[in-house]
């Protein structure tokens, strides 16, 4: 589902499903293309798209959740996270004005992790992620452990499918992400390595600017990258662990041993 107003992007949604759940996930996306806070859309395009590949099977990222008072210990706490994941500094100010612009992209951008170099073909649209889901299944068992937590189920589970994708590419070093809501001010930085961690505070309440930075890289093949990350369909099918809160300072050793 693609939500906009005017031509600019308002919302978005996608899963894999059995065919005889599509009804109720078409409506489902029609409620939640008319209930956004980012406006009322004039045009919602619904494609239903048979896979033609078997999908690939993943565990989902560990869930850890940092503990973050304000948007200034957010962005501390984001920068040695990178830094202590290989991004260079470079990068990461160059990450920082993709997602802070305002300039709303429909995908990611994709950057080299050390020269900071801009990889996607199109910079006003970057590379979406398609072709993503979860097993009945796991999604019970993922919302249970949301529901635990007094989190928002649809926000977190598919942050949290979408990253485990992001993540399992070979070339792919970390990734940032602030929601473009104005609503949702929880971010995260995650990768294979470290698992996916939550990152309240990120922005402030009512701001629209947001984006999202995938780092590779320098040699990564960015035209494997771009096809899987179009068209490979991955399916989440059990799900890791969720580790509760930790400290900004317990947060980078812990994840570097």
């Amino acid at each position: 589902m693609r939500a906009s107003r005017k031509g600019e992007h308002i919302s978005g949604a996608e899963g894999i499903f059995e065919r005889s759940v599509i009804n109720d996930a078409v409506r489902a996306y029609v409620d939640r293309a008319y209930s956004h806070s980012r406006g009322l859309p004039d045009r919602v395009v619904i494609t239903i798209e048979e896979l033609k590949v078997r999908p690939v099977f993943l565990k989902s990222l560990p869930v850890y959740t940092v503990d973050i008072k304000t948007n200034d210990e957010a962005w501390e706490f984001i920068k040695r996270f990178l830094f202590s994941v290989g991004v260079s500094m470079r990068a990461f100010e160059n990450a920082l004005f993709v997602v802070q612009s305002g300039i709303v992209m429909r995908g990611a951008s994709i950057m080299t992790f050390k020269t900071g170099r801009r990889l996607e073909p199109d910079t006003a649209r970057g590379v979406r992620a398609t072709r993503l889901g979860i097993t009945q299944e796991a999604e019970e068992t993922l919302f249970s452990v949301i529901d635990s937590y007094k989190l928002n189920r649809t926000v977190v589970s598919e942050a949290i499918v979408l990253a485990t994708k992001v993540a399992a590419f070979k070339d792919v070093i970390a990734e940032l992400c602030v929601s473009d809501d104005p609503d949702y001010t929880t971010g995260y930085v995650s990768s294979k390595r470290t698992g996916y961690l939550r990152v309240p505070n990120i922005k402030e309440e009512g701001e629209k600017k947001g984006g999202r930075v995938i780092f590779v890289s320098e040699d990564a093949d960015i035209n494997g990258l771009i096809h899987y990350l179009e068209n490979t369909p991955v399916v989440i099918d059990s799900i890791g662990e969720f580790k509760g809160i930790v400290s900004p300072d317990e947060a980078i050793p812990v994840f570097n041993n």
